[in-house]
């Protein structure tokens, strides 16, 4: 039910009394001294009495005229339609009750705003807020709901940084397709395959001599020392037809590995700086930044003792797991594969964060470590094929005569020299195997990881 008083007044229309004087014409009213009814006094003029009434209550007053009171009934549409006319240019207006204007300062239903136009619900710019309201001195605190043009709570406007992942420049847009070290999501092992020939044709020029002096060179003297120390007696035959180990043989064979392990131990070092200086010519020519063959080297030699014990720990769980079956062993090596780049690029916990990684997700690193696998037992199988020259050249005991000693050290330098090759795949694909899995567990990119190893 409405809260609006009828149109037409409740009370008895009298007649018009011809006694009664005629109002006063047009003009303004003086002020009246006294309580409302009391008579005029005397040089004052009649008051009205039904100025006090609504125009609703005058029996001569239209229905239909607007009360500047705001009582009586709300002023009925000049229209015949009953429903308010739109402004020029827009459609016909829908949903608006019959006899009643649009809503001032919001666009009725079925109206579509002109472009540039205030917002439906929205009062015009220079439009006072309704009675009894104020606009606040801060601008609204609805919570979830900011005022048009403010920051949206938990997501950075355009230019702020990422939550957590700051970027310098501004917030994060999310994986590049083209950046040159970080393989997408999505990308494959197609992507991660591109990436790694990409570091290799970029830096190979710094990479190679690298390779060459940190792991070819301990890798060739191993194999010099090989060929002075391993055991070359052959098995003799009992009496009842059993192998006899020959006299000294077991003394010969553990003096060969003890030197082999010295030496290993030895060249850890060496090898650890070259790893660290090859994984920062990697990662800062994805970046754009000069990578030359002395900073490399410089950089590896600061990190190299932090990486060669890591590797002494990993190489002991190799060897345990390897001991109790070769499988536990060959897992281990598949499991924290990653450690060399973990440890370069956070410098923590590098076995147990290239376990979980490798954990996390398993058949993405067992297939990226298997192909960096093959490339280490290409490398072997070349060394296997150059053994068996130098044994089919030189004979089983190389080091009896100087000519084939001379012939079989040669062979054995070359062997190591070709196995450079597949230190360097080795590298490159461990290094942007982990960029991968950086980017399946945030934003990140090769300014950033050329960055983060310091």
């Amino acid at each position: 039910m409405s809260d609006l008083p009828p149109s037409g007044s409740t009370e008895p229309v009298h007649p018009a009394d011809p006694a009664r004087p005629a109002p006063p014409p047009a003009g303004p009213v003086p002020e009246q001294s006294g309580p409302p009814g009391t008579p005029p006094t005397a040089g004052q003029p009649a008051v009205d009495p039904w100025a006090d009434r609504t125009a609703a209550d005058r029996p001569d007053s239209d229905p239909d005229a607007p009360n500047p009171d705001g009582y009586g009934p709300p002023p009925a549409h000049p229209h015949p339609s009953g429903s308010a006319t739109p402004p020029p240019g827009w459609p016909a207006p829908q949903g608006i009750p019959p006899g009643w204007p649009a809503p001032q300062g919001s666009t009725p239903s079925g109206w579509s705003a002109p472009q540039g136009s205030t917002p439906s619900g929205w009062p015009a710019p220079d439009a006072a807020p309704p009675g009894g309201w104020s606009w606040p001195a801060t601008g609204p605190t609805y919570p979830g709901h900011p005022m048009p043009g403010a920051a949206y709570p938990g997501h950075p406007m355009p230019g702020a940084a990422y939550p957590g992942h700051p970027v310098p420049g501004g917030w994060y847009p999310g994986p590049d397709p083209q950046d040159p070290l970080v393989t997408p999501p999505y990308a494959g092992v197609g992507g991660w395959f591109a990436r790694c020939a990409g570091a290799v044709r970029r830096g190979w020029r710094q990479l190679l001599p690298i390779m060459l002096l940190t792991q070819g060179v301990p890798a060739a003297v191993i194999s010099v020392l090989s060929l002075f120390l391993v055991p070359t007696d052959e098995l003799a035959t009992g009496p009842d037809g059993a192998p006899v180990l020959p006299d000294g043989y077991l003394g010969q064979l553990f003096a060969f590995y003890g030197v082999v392990l010295f030496a290993a131990l030895v060249f850890g070092p060496l090898q650890a700086v070259g790893w660290g200086a090859g994984t920062w010519v990697v990662a800062r020519q994805a970046a754009g930044e000069p990578a030359g063959l002395g900073g490399a080297l410089r950089y590896g030699a600061r990190r190299a003792l932090g990486l060669w014990g890591w590797t002494i720990v990993v190489s002991l769980l190799i060897t345990v797991g390897a001991c109790l079956c070769l499988l536990p062993g060959i897992y281990v090596g598949f499991a924290v594969a990653l450690f060399g780049p973990v440890y370069l690029f956070e410098r923590q916990d590098p076995i147990g964060r290239s376990w979980r990684m490798f954990h996390t997700r398993f058949g993405m690193v067992l297939g990226r470590v298997a192909l960096v696998a093959c490339a280490l037992l290409a490398a072997s199988v070349l060394d296997v094929v150059v053994g068996a020259v130098s044994g089919a050249a030189f004979g089983a005991d190389p080091t009896s005569a100087p000519g084939t000693a001379v012939g079989a050290v040669t062979l054995a330098v070359v062997g190591a020299a070709l196995a450079a090759p597949a230190y360097l795949a080795q590298l490159v694909g461990l290094v942007v195997a982990y960029a991968e899995q950086r980017a399946h567990e945030g934003p990140v990119n090769a300014a950033r990881l050329a960055a983060e190893l310091g």
